[in-house]
């Protein structure tokens, strides 16, 4: 009985130690090889459990193909990290109920919290500097009851975060479409302090959204700003929106010059 206990005690302790970890410290435990986690994920996400993925409210696919007839099954987001002397090198994110890889050997950190989750991907989106970081950008989008858009406004200002994870951060704020999202879009674009893909990936994300949102704030950088090729860019997909304010604002322009 008395054994009974003490296993059962030691159990106990090495649960509450194991929660007490950050998801962070638990992951870095693993110097080398493959850590698996999975978290929750937003209505409407769906997936093969490998690198199809189709994120439903705005029908977006990644790596899967647009006919729709892939397998789409609803469930947690799979994160699979591969890790180098303590970095992470790779990063692989599917979406449904089972691991596609499932023989493959991992450190399963199971289910995990989206809180926890979307803390330590935010970070590795910060740090990284691989493709990684770009990965972990897309994949904090697909947790459930978050709200990201101002941590990935902060990322794509950034100059110490790299290009591509900035880029991809600026793209995501884009889907996302809301009121506030272009505002910071829109204020991106128009930051004379930002690298000019960084800004050019602005204005393109900003020529995704409705017309109602995004035409006026392109004919803003069109007409104002002081980068002769991001007015250019501007201008571009303002030809491609069909919309009446642009086609008078191109007479605007052709009639004073």
């Amino acid at each position: 009985m008395k054994t009974a206990t003490l296993l059962l005690g030691i159990s106990l302790m090495a649960g509450n130690l194991a929660s007490a970890q950050t998801l962070s410290s638990r992951i870095g435990d693993t110097k080398d090889g493959l850590v698996r986690f999975t978290y929750a994920a937003r209505p409407g996400v769906c997936g093969d459990g490998g690198n199809s993925i189709r994120t439903g409210d705005n029908n977006y696919i990644r790596n899967g193909n647009s006919e729709g007839n892939c397998p789409c099954e609803y469930g947690p987001v799979r994160v699979t990290l591969t890790l180098s002397q303590g970095t992470v090198t790779r990063m692989r994110v599917g979406v449904g109920s089972h691991w596609r890889d499932s023989t493959t050997r991992a450190t399963e950190l199971g289910q995990v919290s989206v809180n926890e989750a979307s803390t330590y991907l935010l970070s590795l989106a910060r740090t990284s500097r691989n493709q990684a970081g770009s990965d972990a950008v897309f994949a904090v989008t697909l947790a459930d009851s978050t709200t990201p858009w101002p941590e990935l406004i902060r990322l794509a200002r950034s100059p110490d975060v790299r290009n591509d994870t900035r880029k991809q951060s600026v793209f995501w704020l884009g889907q996302a479409a809301g009121d506030v999202a272009t505002k910071d879009l829109a204020d991106l674009a128009e930051d004379d302090g930002q690298d000019r893909e960084v800004r050019e990936s602005a204005v393109f994300a900003l020529s995704q959204l409705d017309s109602e949102r995004g035409v006026p704030a392109l004919i803003r950088i069109a007409r104002s700003n002081r980068d002769p090729k991001l007015r250019r860019t501007a201008l571009f997909w303002l030809g491609q929106s069909n919309d009446p304010r642009a086609l008078d604002l191109f007479e605007d322009i052709l009639a004073n010059n």
